[in-house]
Order: structure tokens, then sequence, then C-alpha cells
């Protein structure tokens, strides 16, 4: 599987290259987001990691660009100590996130767990399972595709697994942990944040009005739950 590398930290990008080699994975590097966006066109990667600074660039716009051209998975590499650009990494799209410094280990772990999530949405299924509905919500696994009401919406990988995820237990409260399992591959907890945004993320693009949600609802302290009976305005 081929991982792009983004980051200005040449050094720190030898070395995670090393680590990914080892663990058999084929990685390219990026210095800048000119060549990011360059590289991402011409060699077709699996995965990118991203680091949200980029010098003079800001790995965002990187990201924002790269959303326009594909949804594979991006893990987004922040500082320890900022909140705030966890928060503006998921909801500029991003799929995960590792916070500076991170071990070797836990950055090839994060990206096979991506990545073994990709594979099996694309693995063959059952009819009966390939077609969920909910309200005025279609989600189709053969096509990988997400309606509302008969109009195309444009998931990220991340956002469609998490939407399955809670589609196939809509009327039920999905616990957190239990999200981050199925979705992100987490195998202890923590991280909720990712599962608070992307939800967010998700309630923009089926809500009719996201700060009023009827579809999907956050249980405090508990998990999520897309209301099997809810029918959301057009």
């Amino acid at each position: 599987m081929r991982i792009l590398l983004v980051d200005d930290d040449r050094e720190l990008i030898d070395l995670l290259a090393f680590a990914l080699k080892r663990a058999g994975l084929e990685p390219i590097a990026a210095h800048d987001a000119r060549a990011a966006v360059r590289i991402f066109e011409e060699r077709q990667p699996d995965l990118v990691v991203l680091d949200i600074n980029l010098g003079a660039s800001s790995g965002l716009d990187v990201l924002k660009e790269l959303r326009r051209r594909s949804q594979l998975p991006v893990i987004m590499l922040t500082a320890l100590d900022s909140e705030e650009d966890k928060v503006r990494g998921l909801e500029a799209g991003a799929d995960d996130y590792l916070t500076k410094p991170f071990s070797h280990r836990e950055l090839v772990a994060r990206i096979r767990a991506q990545l073994r999530r990709s594979a099996q949405e694309w693995s063959p299924r059952r009819a009966p399972e390939t077609r969920l509905q909910v309200g005025t919500v279609t989600l189709n696994l053969a096509e990988h595709s997400v309606t509302k009401s008969g109009q195309q919406v444009s998931l990220t990988v991340t956002e469609f697994r998490l939407l399955h995820c809670l589609m196939t237990n809509a009327g039920t409260v999905v616990p957190t942990g239990t999200i981050l399992k199925q979705v992100w591959g987490y195998q202890e907890a923590g991280g909720s944040d990712v599962v608070r945004v992307t939800v967010h993320r998700l309630r923009r693009k089926l809500e009719h009005d996201p700060t009023r949600p009827l579809l999907l609802h956050t249980i405090p302290g508990v998990g999520v739950l897309l209301k099997a009976d809810a029918e959301a305005p057009v």
C-alpha cells in the first residue's frame, strides 16, 4: 500500500518512511503543499499522513485540495497542546489525527486500521446488506454512495463508515467506544473528539438544520443515536 507523507520536517519524514518500509508499506514523501498535491495526483496513494503545519503553508489548505479530488483516508499530525488544530483538521475532513510526539508503532497501527476498513468496504457482501434506508437517507454499500431525498451526498471514507455503523444500529444508542473500534479501529478508550466532530460533519450534510438535528443525536457520556423514525425536511 502506498502512503503519502507530507511534512516540512525532512528528518521526521525520513524516520517515518523507514518505519513504514519496515512495516511493509510503500512511503512517498512531499515537503510542501505544492509537491503534496502534485505527487498525490501522479502517484495515487492509498492514504495520506499530513502535518497541519507546513511552515509557509497550511496543511488544512492541502487537505481541502485533496478533498476536492478524493475521499481517501487522511491522518493529520498536530501539535500536542493544540486542541484547536485537532478540531480544525477534523472539521476540514481528516479521518483521524495523531499528536506529536507519537510512536512509529502507533502511526503504523492507525494507518493499518484505516486501510483495513477501506478494504472491508470494498469486499463482496450479500445482497440484503448492501442497501440501508432511514427516513430520506439511503446508503448503498455496493456503490459506496449515500443519497438524501434522492440527491447524492458526498461523504469522506470515515463519514461513510460512521453513517453505516449508525444506520445498521438505527434506533439504538451506539456507545462511543464501539464507534471508535468499528469506525476508527481504536482498541483503547480515547479519541472521542473524532466522533464528535465527524458527527457534526454528517449533520451539516444530512440535516436540514444542523443546529437542531432530527436524525443524528449525541448522548453525552454515552454515544450516538440515529433515530429510526426521523423524517428530516427535504
